[in-house]
């Protein structure tokens, strides 16, 4: 059987140019799984990588050394973890007859890409909220904590209590502070409300809201955490063609605490990571890729990338669930 000589796709580079600030454009969808599962570029597209245990990494050894005798010297070990990364990628058919008919109206090209590009980052999220927001992973008080009054009951919620005795227990786990809350935009508003935090606002001139009230800067000051990450995504649970069920991809019951590294560098402890492999043209986010299907007349844009999204180090996160129950 013939076979071309040549690839029968083509790239669109100038699709993907459409998303020059990839972080600014996830940020537009209300996405944060890159923030909260980093990436990481691996070059194959499945093996094994270092996990140092926490306390190999807190280990105080002897380092005083007397005239005439060695220096002391470690024993460092660590053990591996597996990953396997799996392509995902989504296809939208471009009508040439509609796109002539309609073209004053829409950008078939663009709307096509943006589709496509949004049901690949849509589907990370949801992969990485549930390695995150996970009550089987995250179980036991060592691990996760049920709030005794959420934060929905703005008189009597004690927000700021909550997330220090979460911080003081992923301190406690691993003897590393944690630097990142990741709550949804739906927790988020029930926040800004809760008269903990206003009252401690009122009182100490050093917090300083924002001209729109409490942003996400003033919780990151008042929870003492250098990062707030607030998801806004969506998803739909309804079969196709039936009527939208809405939810947040991130549920907005849990509220978790934990200590990220946005460095590409795996042996350095961070809650989860996004493995990402190059090997076959994917790019994180989304590589874009054009090619005519002549029996519908149609040109199908494609986005794809190839990942694998990994908890490393339960130890680094603590789970607050019942937030707004």
């Amino acid at each position: 059987m013939p076979t071309p000589s040549t690839d029968l796709y083509n790239l669109r580079p100038d699709l993907a140019a459409g998303y020059e600030e990839f972080s600014l454009e996830m940020d537009r969808r209300g996405f944060i799984g890159l923030q909260a599962a980093p990436q990481t570029d691996v070059a194959e597209f499945g093996g094994t990588f270092p996990i140092v245990p926490i306390e190999q990494l807190l280990q105080s050894p002897d380092t005083q050394r007397s005239p005439g005798s060695g220096y002391a010297r470690g024993k460092f070990t660590f053990t591996t973890g597996t990953y396997q990364t799996k392509e995902n990628g989504y296809e939208e058919p471009v009508d040439e007859n509609e796109a002539r008919m309609y073209g004053s109206w829409i950008r078939a090209d663009e709307l096509s890409s943006r589709r496509a590009f949004d049901a690949v980052l849509r589907n990370h999220e949801k992969r990485v909220s549930s390695l995150i927001f996970n009550t089987t992973t995250f179980a036991g008080a060592a691990l996760t904590t049920a709030i005794s009054t959420d934060w929905t009951q703005y008189s009597s919620a004690i927000p700021i209590d909550d997330v220090d005795a979460a911080v003081m227990k992923v301190y406690d786990n691993s003897g590393m502070w944690p630097n990142t809350l990741i709550i949804s935009r739906v927790l988020y508003r029930h926040l800004r409300k809760c008269d903990q935090i206003s009252n401690l606002i009122a009182s100490n001139p050093n917090f300083n809201p924002t001209s729109k009230g409490i942003d996400k800067s003033t919780l990151s000051q008042i929870f003492d955490l250098p990062n707030v990450l607030i998801a806004g995504g969506t998803k739909s649970t309804a079969d196709a063609g039936q009527a939208a069920t809405l939810a947040g991809i991130w549920d907005k019951d849990y509220a978790m605490v934990c200590h990220l590294d946005g460095s590409e560098d795996v042996r350095i402890p961070s809650l989860a990571r996004t493995f990402h492999w190059a090997g076959d043209g994917s790019e994180i986010g989304g590589h874009f890729e054009e090619y005519d299907e002549p029996r519908t007349r149609a040109r199908i844009i494609r986005v794809r990338h190839q990942t694998d999204e990994k908890l490393l180090y339960p130890e680094l996160g603590h789970l607050l669930t019942g937030a707004a129950s």
